[in-house]
């Protein structure tokens, strides 16, 4: 059985073309399956008999299933548990400006960055297009809300799975679909460059966002071993060519980690590397976890790497923290289950 929330609009367009039926058809099953989230495709009532049935027998849908959810303030992380029994996770986190959801994009993650909780279980499999469009879907029902805002920065990496993740990405920005501006979707990616080079080329007006934490490949090779495949230069020639090619600006994600990369050197060869680009800093608050070593850096530090960067006219801003009464690392409440079996 095929999943429906796999099918981007023209391809459902297309297939019932092939089957005999109207292409409108399928701007019909889309509305009732993301503007009125129905549970049966018998809930259809402008829809022939003749196509229900069809996709009774050919369609689910859905496939996940919330198994824990955690709260704090403005923050809730949801365990799903996918058709095989993998598991992965999303956190939602209520903004100013918005309510926000962190997504997944794999079953555990290859890059094996030194901080990430998520890197410590190697990946089992990349996650369908429908098991990303079904954790937005499952979130908005389990707190009676709409999701505006979608990061792709929970456990995997997106351009590692990169077809799926752009199917994703038409499917939720579809006026038809999920219907959230690209404006509002971000997807993050650890450097790997030739899928940004592609990126680059793919007309979509989403967010690009580069997971960097390090000022210098020495640096960077400790935290991040994809560095070894792609250093700063070649990753830093990527990124400008990216921003010539769509005039958009990029975020540069940095995690504060204690005495390890948040040094008065470290911001100013930070100065050095961005200097003159379109893009901003996004200095993140380490989460702790039992199984890693690194600590937080101290609120000290972060405002003196900050203060460094914004004297030398450099955009950034200091992520809020969010989920101190929740397993808050990315990864974290995942690993706690598979080591729990």
């Amino acid at each position: 059985m095929k999943n429906i929330y796999d099918y981007t609009l023209s391809e459902l367009e297309n297939l019932f073309v092939y089957l005999g039926y109207k292409k409108f058809n399928a701007s019909q099953v889309y509305d009732w399956i993301y503007k009125k989230r129905i549970k049966s495709f018998n809930e259809m009532t402008n829809v022939k008999k003749e196509l229900i049935d069809y996709l009774n027998e050919n369609f689910i849908l859905g496939s996940i299933e919330v198994v824990e959810r955690q709260e704090d303030i403005d923050v809730a992380k949801f365990l799903f548990r996918l058709e095989d029994d993998q598991k992965v996770e999303a956190v939602y986190m209520h903004h100013d400006y918005g309510h926000s959801l962190c997504i997944s994009t794999q079953v555990g993650c290859n890059m094996s960055c030194a901080f990430c909780e998520s890197g410590r279980l190697k990946k089992r499999r990349d996650l369908k297009t429908s098991e990303m469009v079904e954790q937005i879907l499952a979130v908005e029902k389990e707190l009676n809300l709409r999701i505006t805002h979608i990061v792709l920065m929970g456990i995997g990496e997106p351009f590692d799975n990169y077809d799926n993740v752009m199917k994703f990405i038409d499917i939720v920005n579809c006026g038809k679909g999920i219907e959230l501006g690209a404006r509002h979707i971000t997807v993050s990616t650890s450097g790997i460059v030739p899928k940004i080079k592609e990126f680059a080329k793919s007309d979509k007006q989403v967010n690009l966002a580069i997971s960097l934490h390090a000022s210098n490949d020495e640096l960077r090779r400790k935290l991040m071993p994809i560095d070894k495949a792609y250093p700063l230069d070649t990753l830093m020639d990527a990124i400008k060519e990216y921003i010539g090619k769509t005039n958009r600006r990029v975020t540069f994600e940095y995690i504060m980690l204690d005495h390890v990369n948040d040094t008065k050197e470290n911001a100013l060869e930070l100065v050095n590397l961005l200097k003159g680009m379109n893009c901003y800093v996004n200095l993140i608050p380490y989460n702790e976890t039992s199984h890693i070593d690194f600590k937080k850096s101290s609120q000290e530090r972060i405002m003196n790497f900050y203060d460094i960067l914004k004297k030398n006219n450099i955009n950034v801003t200091i992520r809020r923290e969010f989920g101190s009464k929740v397993s808050a690392a990315c990864g974290q409440l995942r690993a706690n289950h598979e080591e729990a079996k």
